[in-house]
């Protein structure tokens, strides 16, 4: 089933007024507000949030990608693992992948060493939890559809004669 154009609207961008999205879509205001105040309320709209780039808003927070081998528990497999994974405060995202890990979570620190502690202290003390490989964030070029820098201009070489 496709995705409604509302939610497809308000993926790319949050802060559409109601008129905006009325207009967009050739509805009432009050429509909009209907449907996404039931969406709010049934769990299908679970927040709004803005795209930052931490280099302009002076972030100096630290990212890892941590890809996590877990033991699948019997009548539950990965679920009840992975939501108390999710749960930690550095927990930023949580995802079951497949491939080589069950499990990738995306964790924010103040540096390296905190990214270091949680792995070592807390994620990988986790009854259940096998074995994790942790990947530095080293630079963002799209986020969420939004692209953090425009393209380098093509620059040549001058031709010597």
């Amino acid at each position: 089933m496709p995705t409604d154009p509302l939610i497809q609207l308000l993926r790319r961008k949050a802060r559409y007024s109601n008129t905006e999205l009325a207009d967009l879509l050739s509805l009432s205001p009050d429509e909009v507000s209907v449907r996404m105040a039931a969406w709010e309320k049934d769990g299908t709209i679970l927040g709004y949030h803005a795209v930052i780039d931490p280099e302009h808003a002076g972030d100096t927070a630290v990212s890892a990608f941590i890809e996590v081998k877990v033991t699948p528990e019997r009548g539950g497999g990965f679920d009840r693992l992975a939501m108390r994974i999710a749960k930690f405060d550095q927990v930023v995202s949580c995802y079951l992948a497949s491939g080589g890990y069950d499990l990738m979570v995306v964790v924010e620190g103040g540096d390296l060493r905190d990214v270091a502690r949680f792995v070592s202290e807390k994620l990988s003390t986790l009854e259940g939890v096998l074995s994790t490989a942790t990947h530095f964030r080293l630079k963002t070029y799209k986020e969420n559809g939004f692209l953090f820098e425009a393209e380098p201009g093509v620059e040549r070489l001058a031709v010597a004669p």
